[in-house]
C-alpha cells in the first residue's frame, strides 16, 4: 500500500444499486426468520439478503407456491 493516496484524478462513479430495492413491511413467522437467520449465519450473508435472494430465485423460476390447507 502507498503511504498517500491522490484522490483528485478520480473520476466520480454513480452508484448502480440504488433505487433497486423497494423497502417494504412483512409479517413472517418466528420459525420463518430463524431458519433464515441460522442460514445466513453459515453462509455469512445477512440473513435480510438471504430471503431477498431466495424469493428473487422463486420469481426468476416461476415457482408457485404449494398450499396445503388442514381441514
Amino acid at each position: 500500500m502507498k503511504k498517500e493516496y491522490d484522490f483528485a484524478k478520480m473520476k466520480e462513479v454513480k452508484n448502480p444499486y440504488v433505487g433497486k430495492k423497494k423497502a417494504v413491511g412483512i409479517n413472517l413467522s418466528p420459525e420463518v426468520i430463524d431458519y433464515f437467520k441460522k442460514m445466513a449465519e453459515k453462509s455469512g450473508i445477512p440473513y435480510q439478503k438471504l430471503i431477498d435472494l431466495y424469493l428473487l430465485d422463486c420469481v426468476r423460476s416461476r415457482k408457485k407456491p404449494s398450499l396445503k390447507w388442514a381441514a
